[in-house]
């Protein structure tokens, strides 16, 4: 029972963790230049994870169905999106090798990836789901969300750590170009937020 529920867990965990959305875009973007930097933007994602979880967990969940509530997450979440793209694309042409460390950049990196994930209204729905997953297969909630947790985890550390070490055989141009791109797809993103909002 308990390792079907870590295993179950953990398969549900990738699920949510690997297909390519903001957080992943983000991270992949910094790793190009700092393995830490890129791991503090995915550890922000998974305290806002734990955020939701604990409000889902305490019965404190149900304010995000009033819609008003709903409406001005998507758009602060949209505005930050924007946000973010802008700064990707206006240092595409950093090197790969010139990047700073310090508490600093590795703090405003984990608030920029809670603060991604906690303004994504699809966050709480996805715990909701996950809530109700556990109770329709009678698995054990403890290990469940320790699998998921586990599996969030080895995602946002093994991934940027590959990107990070494959970073010096990757053209300056390749990179830029990856930047530029990036940029797109969270602007993407958040216009789709705002569009489904309007429509």
């Amino acid at each position: 029972m308990i390792f079907d529920s870590v295993l179950e867990g953990f398969i549900l965990g990738l699920g949510a963790a690997v297909p390519l959305g903001p957080i992943n875009i983000l991270i992949m973007s910094y790793a190009l230049k700092s393995y830490p930097q890129a791991v503090a933007i995915g550890l922000g994602a998974m305290s806002a994870d734990i955020t939701y979880l604990l409000l889902v967990i305490f019965g404190t969940a149900t304010f995000m169905e009033i819609a008003q509530v709903n409406s001005v997450m998507t758009i602060f979440g949209a505005i930050f999106l924007f946000y973010l793209a802008y700064l990707i694309f206006k240092g595409r042409k950093n090197r790969v090798n010139i990047v700073k460390v310090d508490r600093k950049s590795l703090l405003t990196n984990y608030i920029k990836g809670y603060t991604l994930t906690l303004l994504n209204p699809y966050t709480i729905l996805f715990w909701m789901s996950v809530s109700a997953y556990i109770n329709s297969k009678e698995l054990n909630p403890f290990f469940t969300i320790l699998g998921l947790f586990l599996a969030i985890l080895f995602w946002i550390t093994a991934m940027p750590l590959i990107i990070y070490k494959t970073r010096e055989i990757i053209p300056q141009k390749l990179v830029e170009t990856f930047a530029l791109v990036s940029s797109m797809i969270l602007a993407f993103f958040a216009f789709a937020m705002v569009w489904k909002l309007i429509f």
